[in-house]
């Protein structure tokens, strides 16, 4: 069993087992309070940049749009896509889009896999 003792012990965070720990379940509300918010701001940096599109205003860079999905706002940037039937027709985005996602999964079972390897 790991020890959950620390906010930093990734371990604990997936180990069943100690999600009774306090400090533990803090660290897990935090962190899952933090992709709330990371795929809120997601869905309004499209919701902004459908506007924009509308208006013929000054866009929200791609490279911004992809960035968020690739720190862990896919999900959002998915509704986002859908709702607001934007970015959805552009090919080279929609490729570029999967690729941050696809990388964003494979760092999160890095993670997860080291962590669980270094715990014993």
């Amino acid at each position: 069993m790991t020890d959950p003792t620390t906010v930093t012990d990734l371990a604990a965070l997936t180990d069943p087992t100690t999600l009774a720990d306090p400090t533990t379940a803090w660290a897990v509300v935090a962190v899952v309070g933090a992709l709330v918010a990371l795929n809120g701001v997601t869905v309004l940096a499209y919701a902004l940049d459908k506007r924009a599109a509308r208006r013929g205003a000054r866009r929200v860079p791609e490279r911004t749009l992809l960035t968020l999905g690739l720190t862990g706002g896919w999900p959002g940037a998915i509704v986002a896509q859908r709702r607001l039937r934007h970015k959805t027709r552009k090919r080279s985005f929609q490729s570029s889009f999967r690729l941050t996602v696809a990388l964003n999964l494979a760092i999160v079972v890095v993670v997860v896999l080291v962590v669980r390897l270094s715990s014993g």
